[in-house]
């Protein structure tokens, strides 16, 4: 059964393929139920994947096949907490060598053009520091990183 709220992403043909990633990378992550188009569709044929329903780290969505009219955009991402620099560096990694591309700041790209913020707990913990020159400190060497180091986030929040 589909959830009440469900995240609708939209694909040109590849939702299933997407769904298959996202479930074999981020933990807490399955493909659900397909459903195949009773019909021929303007983005389709009769059979083809209409739509997949998956969860991504607990969160369910839909990946609906409508064709090339819409592309993702940095407007909408998945914040995906990590708890240390391994976990870190295998999502990213993931991502980034699945055809994806580097961004700044934590975020990346997969293939299919949808925005991941691959975010460290601490690097939250960092730039929420009551210590607001430690997460200063923090903040400036964020914004210099494209995959964030936290060692290096944690050296800076040290001063």
């Amino acid at each position: 059964m589909i959830s009440k709220n469900t995240i609708c992403l939209w694909y040109d043909g590849t939702a299933l393929d997407a769904a298959r990633f996202y479930a074999e990378t981020i933990p807490d992550s399955a493909v659900g139920r397909i459903l195949r188009a009773p019909g021929d569709n303007p983005s389709g044929k009769e059979n083809d994947v209409l739509t997949v329903e998956f969860t991504v780290a607990g969160i369910p969505c839909v990946g609906l096949n409508g064709g090339p009219a819409f592309k993702h955009n940095e407007a909408f991402s998945f914040q995906i907490a990590t708890d240390d620099q391994a976990e870190t560096d295998r999502l990213w990694n993931a991502i980034v060598d699945n055809g994806g591309q580097e961004s700044a700041c934590g975020w990346c790209k997969d293939k299919w053009g949808l925005s991941w913020q691959i975010t460290p707990r601490m690097l939250i913990d960092a730039i929420n520091d009551p210590d607001r020159a430690a997460a200063k400190r923090a903040f400036e060497a964020m914004m210099q990183m494209r995959k964030i180091d936290i060692a290096a986030i944690e050296a800076a929040r040290r001063g």
